[in-house]
């Protein structure tokens, strides 16, 4: 998996257990795909304080997904749905269907 789309499933699933701070510029970089000088004009901190920002997130999201492995966990049920989704029975592809709406909605 290439690394920026890795770090993005990362920030998906753990991006709330960040600070503001170490969220924003983690969005900033990852989703908007910022670099660090323009992420130090939007933020007005200096390019080294960004940099060990991001190297912090990185490693914070990437110790949450050894403990929790949730990233791992959505991409292997993923597969599975999809390899039923290939079967072409509507019974079976609708059940898939139920099972990724389910990953669609948010937590009461």
């Amino acid at each position: 998996m290439i690394k920026t789309d890795r770090m993005n499933y990362l920030l998906d699933f753990y991006k709330e257990l960040l600070t503001d701070h170490q969220r924003s510029i983690a969005e900033l970089h990852f989703y908007e795909d910022l670099s660090l000088s323009e992420i130090t004009d939007h933020t007005q901190n200096s390019r080294a304080a960004v940099h060990e920002s991001l190297k912090r997130v990185e490693q914070l999201l990437e110790e949450y997904e050894s403990k929790l492995h949730l990233v791992e966990k959505y991409l292997l049920r993923k597969t599975q749905i999809d390899a039923l989704r290939a079967l072409n029975n509507d019974i079976v592809t609708q059940i898939a269907q139920n099972i990724d709406d389910l990953d669609q909605k948010e937590p009461k």
